[in-house]
């Protein structure tokens, strides 16, 4: 890949991270007038883990810490603290591992978004769970694994289902339309398309 090509693909992805940062302002808004709800399918992880996969780990990680805390001061939800704060590492860390995964991984098809999502999931609501922990201790307050387990599992397993399924069909529609390098089958990359 020559430098112009190199060029083009950083203002290409500049572009489509501050779109999916757009997206994480706006999807929550759907969901705002039912809390329960918008806890429930988790509207910022969508284009968070997207950007990730799409623009890669450095872009993933920026819009993830961004989004929650941008949403935060312009609309007031969620609370900055302790929940945009802790859901800034938290979709950091999804943003960042579900990039890393899909970029190392010499396929891209459906096996490789879901090797990179189901890790990126689990590791950014641990990572989510402990800045939250560490967060409330700092007022004395304290946070329980079973708090843990039902904020960042039970109360959102539609979200974890949905984006299960969501993403990966974004991805193949994306392929199909040759705007990113994707292959039905686990074919791998050429040189060229990486």
């Amino acid at each position: 890949m020559n430098e112009n090509q190199k060029e083009i693909n950083q203002i290409q992805n500049m572009v489509l991270a501050a779109i999916f940062l757009a997206f994480g302002l706006i999807l929550p808004s759907v969901t705002m007038q039912m809390q329960a709800i918008g806890q429930m399918l988790s509207p910022m992880h969508l284009p968070v883990l997207l950007c990730g996969l799409v623009c890669g780990p450095f872009y993933g990680a920026v819009v993830g810490i961004l989004t929650p805390l941008l949403r935060s001061v312009l609309f007031g939800m969620p609370p900055l603290y302790p929940v945009a704060i802790a859901m800034s590492f938290e979709l950091l860390c999804y943003g960042l591992v579900a990039g890393l995964l899909y970029k190392l991984s010499p396929w891209k098809c459906i096996l490789a978004v879901y090797k990179a999502l189901i890790p990126a999931m689990i590791l950014g609501r641990i990572i989510g769970g402990l800045a939250t922990a560490i967060l409330l201790s700092l007022n004395g307050k304290g946070y329980s694994l079973a708090v843990w387990a039902t904020a960042y599992f039970v109360k959102t397993v539609p979200g974890i289902i949905l984006q299960l399924i969501l993403i990966p069909a974004i991805m193949v529609a994306l392929g199909r339309a040759h705007l990113i390098v994707f292959h039905w089958k686990g074919e791998k990359a050429s040189a060229n398309e990486v």
